[in-house]
C-alpha cells in the first residue's frame, strides 16, 4: 500500500512528468513556436499579408508626402534648380509669412486655452442643474456644423453694417443707450441761405445777428421721412425786444413747390438743433429749438454770430471694424472659442462624472468653500482631460484654414494670415512656389511634432498605470 505525501497529494509517476513536457500539436515547442508564431499565436507571414494593405496605403497617404515635401523645399519655384535654405530663409525674412507664423503663435496660445478654460466653466457649472443636459447639447451644436458654414455665418456676424452684422447691431445699441447721436448727419445749407460753413464741419451766419430782428436758419439735406417723429411745422418768430430769436427748419417742402428762405407750410422745424452765439471764438450764449424750430438767445447775443455747432451733423456710430487690421485675427479666434468650447465641454464633463464624490464631500465637511474645492481639488484631478483637451485643440489650431479663409476680407486677410492659408497661397495660383509652399508644410510638421511628442508620452503613461 503506497503512502500519502505531506500534503495529502499523491506523488506524480516520473513518466507522468517527462510527457508532460512534450511538445503537441496544439502547443508547439519554444524553438517551433519563435520560427512559426508570434507570441498571440498568430502566423507572421498571415499577419504580415493583412497588414500590408494599410501600410501600403500608409506609405502612399502619409509617408510619401512627408518625404516628397521635404525634398521638394529644397529646389527652386520651377522645381528644376536646388535652392538649398533658401525656401526656408524666406519663412523667416518675407513679412507675409513672417505675420502668418506671428498669428499662427497667437492661435496656439489664445483659441485652445479660452476653448479649455470655457469648456471647464461649462462642465462645471451645468454638473448641478436640471437644464444641465439641454445646455451642454446647445453649447455642442456648433460641433456639426462645418468649418465653411462657421465661416459664412461669422462673416455675417462680423458684417460692418448693423442692420446685417449682429455684433455691430448690439454694440451700437449699446453706445446709443448712453450716447446720444445726431439727428441730422448729412445736413447742410444752400448757397442762397444765409449760413456758410465755419470750419470743423460747423454752420455760421454770414452776418452778425442783431436784437430784435428774428433769425432764420434754413437747413437742406434730411431725408423728411428721418425727421423726429414728434417734429412740427416751423413756426416764424417776429421781433423780440431785448433778446434775439429765430426758427431752424428743413427749407424743402415734400413734392416741391416751397421757396427758398421762405417757411412754407408743410415745413418742419429741427428739433433738438443746437445754436450758439459765437463772439471774438468764444460761445457767448447758446440755445436749443424747440419741436417747431424755434429758439431764443439773450441779449447777450446782440452783435454776435450764431453757429451751429458740428455736433448736429455727426455720423450716426456705425460699430466697430471687426474685420479690420485689428480686430480680425480676434474676431475668427473667437468663432472658432465658439465651435470647439463644446467639444472641450463635453470631454471634461466626462472626466468630471469619474471623480470621487466622497473626496468632494471630504473637502466641504473640511470646511473648504466651492473655490477652494475648484481650484485645490477638480482642477488638479481633471488634469490629465484638461492635458488631453489642450493638447487635441492645439494640433487642430495648428493647421487652422477653413475660418480664416472664408471670414477675413480680402483688404484684411495678410493681417489675418496663417500658415496653413499661407500654404494654399504659396503653392496654388499664378505665381506659385511650390519650393516656399513645401518649406511652410515642413515647418508646420516641425511644429506639430513637439506636440505629438508631449501626447505619445502622456499616453503610454496613462498606459503603465
Amino acid at each position: 500500500m503506497t503512502t500519502a505525501a505531506a500534503g495529502g497529494a499523491e506523488p506524480v509517476p516520473p513518466a507522468e512528468k517527462q510527457t508532460s513536457d512534450r511538445p503537441t500539436p496544439d502547443r508547439p515547442a519554444s524553438g517551433q513556436q519563435a520560427r512559426g508564431r508570434s507570441t498571440t499565436g498568430t502566423r507572421r507571414l498571415v499577419a504580415a499579408l493583412f497588414l500590408a494593405p494599410a501600410l501600403v496605403l500608409l506609405g502612399a497617404l502619409v509617408v510619401y508626402p512627408i518625404v516628397y515635401s521635404v525634398y521638394r523645399s529644397f529646389l527652386d519655384q520651377a522645381g528644376t534648380g536646388f535652392a538649398g535654405l533658401d525656401n526656408y530663409e524666406a519663412l523667416f525674412t518675407d513679412d507675409t509669412i513672417r505675420t502668418a507664423v506671428k498669428n499662427n503663435a497667437i492661435w496656439v496660445v489664445v483659441a485652445p486655452t479660452v476653448s479649455t478654460a470655457l469648456g471647464l466653466i461649462f462642465a462645471v457649472l451645468t454638473e448641478r442643474i436640471r437644464w444641465g443636459t439641454a445646455f451642454k447639447l446647445v453649447v455642442f451644436m456648433p460641433m456639426a456644423i462645418s468649418m465653411l458654414a462657421a465661416g459664412i455665418i461669422f462673416r455675417l456676424v462680423y458684417d460692418a453694417a448693423p442692420e446685417r452684422g449682429v455684433a455691430n447691431a448690439v454694440w451700437v445699441g449699446v453706445h446709443d443707450t448712453f450716447n446720444e447721436s445726431s439727428s441730422y448727419p448729412k445736413a447742410h445749407p444752400l448757397p442762397v441761405h444765409p449760413l456758410k460753413a465755419g470750419g470743423g464741419g460747423s454752420f455760421v451766419t454770414k452776418e452778425p445777428v442783431r436784437a430784435g430782428q428774428p433769425v432764420r436758419l434754413p437747413l437742406v439735406g434730411v431725408v423728411p421721412a428721418n425727421m423726429p417723429k414728434d417734429a412740427e411745422p416751423a413756426k416764424a418768430t417776429g421781433a423780440r425786444d431785448g433778446g434775439i430769436s429765430g426758427t431752424a427748419w428743413l427749407d424743402f417742402t415734400k413734392g416741391g413747390g416751397g421757396r427758398p428762405n421762405v417757411i412754407d407750410a408743410r415745413e418742419l422745424g429741427l428739433k433738438g438743433l443746437r445754436v450758439e452765439a459765437v463772439r471774438g471764438g468764444e460761445v457767448v450764449a447758446s440755445a436749443t429749438a424747440a419741436a417747431d424750430g424755434t429758439f431764443t438767445l439773450p441779449a447777450s447775443a446782440d452783435g454776435a454770430l450764431v453757429r451751429l455747432p458740428a455736433s448736429n451733423f455727426a455720423e450716426p456710430y456705425n460699430g466697430v471694424e471687426w474685420l479690420g487690421p485689428t480686430l480680425v485675427t480676434p474676431g475668427i479666434i473667437g468663432s472658432y472659442v465658439w465651435m470647439w468650447a463644446g467639444f472641450a465641454m463635453v470631454l471634461i464633463a466626462a472626466g468630471l462624472a469619474g471623480l470621487p464624490r466622497e473626496l468632494l464631500e471630504a473637502a466641504r465637511v473640511d470646511g473648504a468653500n466651492e473655490w477652494q474645492v475648484f481650484r485645490r481639488i477638480t482642477v488638479p484631478m481633471l488634469a490629465p482631460v484638461l492635458v488631453v483637451v489642450l493638447v487635441t485643440l492645439m494640433i487642430n489650431v495648428l493647421k487652422i484654414f477653413d475660418l480664416v479663409f472664408v471670414i477675413a476680407p480680402g483688404s484684411s486677410q495678410d493681417d489675418a494670415n496663417v500658415l496653413a492659408l499661407q500654404l494654399y497661397r504659396s503653392s496654388f495660383g499664378t505665381d506659385a512656389d511650390l519650393g516656399i509652399g513645401s518649406a511652410i508644410a515642413v515647418l508646420l510638421l516641425l511644429l506639430v511634432l513637439p506636440v505629438m511628442y508631449v501626447n505619445i508620452r502622456r499616453i503610454r503613461k496613462e498606459g503603465r498605470r
